[in-house]
């Protein structure tokens, strides 16, 4: 397999591992993400800076669900060495605990940046959501 293939597996592996790591509520996984020093927008007012303060907000942020669903589509990247341009679209559901029994659907695209790290792994360097609608039923 061409070091380009193998790459386009390891930057999608990256946004199933980070479905994945927020829907089991395995922040280390989601965590394992994010470079240290990630610029994340588009997720509330605020840009947040860093990974652990990104995995400290989501941490937060989903104590207002309980199970939720990240179904992504497939990923469109443009690889160039150590960088990574990605779209990914996805169909988030989330259960609401308040009002009980009601869900919220996001449709969104991420636009995600990742670099390779000196250890040979893809990690997350911005991460983007731009959303393209919700429903609450």
């Amino acid at each position: 397999m061409s070091n380009e293939a193998l790459d386009r597996i390891a930057v999608q592996d990256v946004m199933l591992r980070y479905a994945a790591g927020v829907d089991e509520r395995d922040m280390d996984m989601y965590r394992g993400c994010f470079a240290d020093d990630v610029e994340v927008v588009g997720f509330g007012e605020q840009t947040v800076h860093g990974g652990d303060a990104w995995r400290d907000y989501v941490v937060g942020a989903l104590e207002r669900f309980g199970p939720t669903q990240h179904m992504l589509g497939p990923m469109l990247a443009t690889i160039d060495g150590d960088d990574a341009d990605c779209r990914t679209d996805v169909q988030a559901w989330h259960t609401l605990k308040e009002p009980e029994g009601q869900t919220l659907t996001l449709w969104a695209t991420y636009k995600t940046r990742m670099r390779r790290q000196s250890d040979g792994a893809w990690k997350i360097i911005r991460h983007e959501l731009a959303s393209r609608g919700t429903r609450i039923v």
